[in-house]
């Protein structure tokens, strides 16, 4: 099925072609027919699946078809409720991005910073806002927004709302928004809370439910650096000088920090190029170009703009930022290892993505082996492994909140030690060895083909610099 198959907008279409995707994920496969159609859906889907898009563009149809002019002042057509200000902000650039031929205007708003801007923003009225419940209680008290004239209302990771104490603020809210209108229920899990919640706000609802990814090749060999957040550059560059690398996809999780790391590495002499949604479509597909025909050897891409990315041979992912969904990881990664072929996923992991951490090594079941000599180390040390026990549900933390295992210490990273074993709980560390992600199969004495998917494993610490065949590309 390809996203033509929906009868959607030629200006949607344009703007789905300019993010690089022609075939639409499980979900949305599953979810947009119905919510064109005006009917109320209960989706069971966790982020990462492609669920933003799956509400999104058929609400962005909607708009488009039935138009008002002029707006009211400071009401708002489509609501979309989200538990914390960074997925707010990414759906909001959700919307911007498909949206930006519609002339459908979009706004968020969430606690944590001033409330000047986004009052002026809702002045003129809106028609898709984007907002956590704190923050929208709180305009709605101020009288600086109504949702008296609202016509979808979408509540997204709605049992992660509830996991953080919003259920009040979601019925206040809710009893703002006319009786009238369509509703649209996202959630990772379906406990008895949450389909209780949805009996209450849905009227004859679709339900449609996808499996989540949740685990990784076996042919790509895995590893984590510990590093101070202001060193990541530096151990970047590290990494990359080794001429042997051919080719590298590096992820970042802001179209900023994309820019930033490849203005570094063309500093350096390192020849990269960024790509992300800011990027114009002509600019993306020179890069690409560029970095396929090994004119780039570097590309730096945020998750969005890395999803229509198919290149052969590539040996090697980095993952410069840990992302905050899990599932990310396993979308990130699978760039690498693919039909068969052997590749090489690297992470870098500051104080406060450790939690982070344990939710990716939670979903696929694996701890993943520490290199600890570079010259960056963390001042936190290696932390404990993660116990795999599989929670209710795996999230990733609120932005902000405290980091597990060590703290948010800042401080500078003590001196390299000299090849030294590592004695921490992630297992004892072993000199001279060239390989560090092969060295995790090493330590049960099989390859990593041989091992099952989901076994729980823990790997070996290793004490080098990772060296990599250029027969492996990189």
């Amino acid at each position: 099925m390809q996203f033509s198959d929906f009868g959607l907008s030629q200006p949607l279409m344009k703007a789905i072609g300019e993010e690089g995707y022609d075939t639409p994920t499980p979900i949305q496969i599953k979810a947009i027919p119905h919510v064109l159609e005006g009917r109320d859906l209960l989706g069971c889907a966790q982020t990462g699946t492609g669920k933003t898009a799956a509400f999104a563009l058929p609400i962005l149809q909607y708009l488009s078809l039935n138009r008002k002019h002029p707006r009211a002042a400071r009401s708002v057509r489509v609501l979309v409720l989200s538990p914390t200000r960074e997925l707010a902000s990414q759906i909001a650039d959700s919307f911007t991005s498909y949206g930006r031929h519609t002339g459908i205007t979009n706004t968020v708003v969430f606690g944590g910073v001033n409330q000047s801007r986004q009052v002026g923003a809702l002045e003129r009225g809106i028609d898709v806002l984007v907002a956590t419940p704190g923050r929208l209680l709180d305009l709605l008290g101020q009288k600086a927004v109504s949702l008296a004239h609202v016509e979808v209302f979408v509540l997204d990771e709605a049992d992660r709302m509830l996991d953080m104490g919003f259920i009040h603020d979601v019925r206040k809210i809710t009893a703002e928004v006319p009786a009238k209108r369509q509703t649209l229920l996202f959630s990772a899990t379906m406990p008895d809370d949450i389909r209780t919640l949805a009996a209450k706000l849905l009227h004859e609802p679709v339900e449609v439910a996808v499996t989540p990814v949740a685990s990784t090749a076996e042919t790509v060999d895995q590893a984590i650096y510990f590093v101070e957040k202001a060193d990541k550059r530096g151990l970047l560059a590290w990494i990359l000088d080794d001429k042997r690398i051919e080719r590298a996809l590096v992820f970042t999780r802001t179209k900023h920090s994309a820019n930033r790391v490849a203005e570094h590495l063309d500093k350096r002499g390192i020849r990269a190029a960024a790509i992300h949604g800011n990027k114009s479509q002509n600019a993306r597909e020179r890069a690409l170009d560029g970095f396929k025909r090994g004119e780039v050897r570097v590309l730096v891409a945020t998750d969005i703009a890395a999803r229509g990315i198919d290149i052969d041979q590539l040996g090697l992912v980095i993952n410069y930022d840990l992302p905050n969904v899990p599932e990310a990881y396993v979308h990130r990664i699978g760039r690498t290892g693919r039909a068969g072929a052997a590749g090489q996923a690297l992470s870098f992991c500051e104080a406060e993505e450790r939690p982070y951490l344990a939710d990716i090594e939670r979903l696929i079941q694996m701890n993943l082996g520490a290199i600890t000599q570079h010259p960056f180390p963390s001042s936190l040390g290696v932390p404990p492994k993660t116990e795999l026990t599989k929670r209710h549900h795996v999230r990733a933390p609120q932005q902000g909140s405290q980091p597990g295992r060590g703290g948010s210490s800042q401080s500078r990273p003590r001196p390299a030690q000299k090849q030294r074993p590592s004695t921490d709980g992630r297992g004892a560390g072993q000199q001279g060895q060239s390989r560090p992600a092969q060295q995790h199969a090493a330590q049960s004495g099989r390859s990593a083909s041989q091992r099952p998917a989901q076994q729980q494993r823990s790997a070996t610490h290793v004490s080098v610099r990772p060296e990599r065949s250029s027969s492996r590309a990189p």
